[in-house]
This record gives C-alpha cells, sequence and structure tokens, in this order.
C-alpha cells in the first residue's frame, strides 16, 4: 500500500462522532451553551480522531478559526464530527464541526466549526513524525 493509500485509510478511519446532551448546568445567564465547553468538546473530539489516525501521543499546539453561527439552547443534542483534514510530518489537523438538533424535531444542522491542529511526540516528549 503506498503513502497516500495508506493516508486515505487512516483518516476514513480516524473519522469522530460524539453526540452530547446540553443540560442546564453547561449554559450561561442566556440558557446556551457556554462557548468555552463547545471548544474544549471540540479539542476532545478533535484529539481522539488525531489519535485514532497516528496510535501516537498528541498535543494541541492551536485551534484555527472557530466559527461561532449560531447559539445552542439548553434541551438540544449536539453531535460533534471530527476529520482529519491535513497530515503534515509530524503535525495533524483536524476540522471538527458542532450539528445542533433539537430533541423533538427531525432537524440537524450546523452550529459552530473550526480546526485544530497537534502535533505527535516521542518518548523524549519532542516532535516526531505522524507516521513511521
Amino acid at each position: 500500500m503506498n503513502n497516500d493509500a495508506l493516508i486515505a485509510k487512516r483518516m476514513e478511519h480516524a473519522v469522530t462522532r460524539v453526540t452530547k446532551t446540553v443540560f442546564p448546568g453547561r449554559t450561561n445567564h442566556h440558557n446556551t451553551l457556554f462557548g468555552g465547553e463547545a471548544l474544549a468538546w471540540m479539542d476532545e473530539a478533535a484529539f481522539i480522531a488525531a489519535t485514532r489516525f497516528c496510535r501516537k501521543p498528541l498535543v494541541t499546539v492551536s485551534s484555527d478559526r472557530v466559527d461561532f453561527k449560531e447559539s445552542i439552547p439548553a434541551g438540544t443534542i449536539i453531535e460533534l464530527v471530527a476529520k482529519v483534514e491535513h497530515v503534515g510530518r509530524t503535525s495533524i489537523r483536524v476540522h471538527v464541526d458542532i450539528f445542533v438538533e433539537h430533541m423533538y424535531n427531525d432537524d440537524q444542522h450546523k452550529a459552530i466549526s473550526g480546526s485544530f491542529t497537534f502535533v505527535a511526540l516521542g518518548p523524549d516528549r519532542k516532535p516526531t513524525p505522524v507516521l513511521g
């Protein structure tokens, strides 16, 4: 299997979906999800996808342009979908979308999206190649 095929196969396997419910304890005074909570959930989903891709220790090194298109009210269901979008020598960039749906309707639409970059670490805690 050539390197491009290996990367494509790993990217497909690494897609991660996490479903959560927005309970009042995670909301602000507007009764909508705290932005920091959304970012933490996104980072976690991205970390899982990146780890599933390379199976190496990783650290988050950046988050790129997170767009909060709409607020997410308490009492809704969200689905985070994380997909590896770029593989560098020692880094992996993962795109995450948060979809929101009301509990008693069949609608689902994107509310938040952003990208997170991780670096793989070797036993010496220094960057190491993602593959190999």
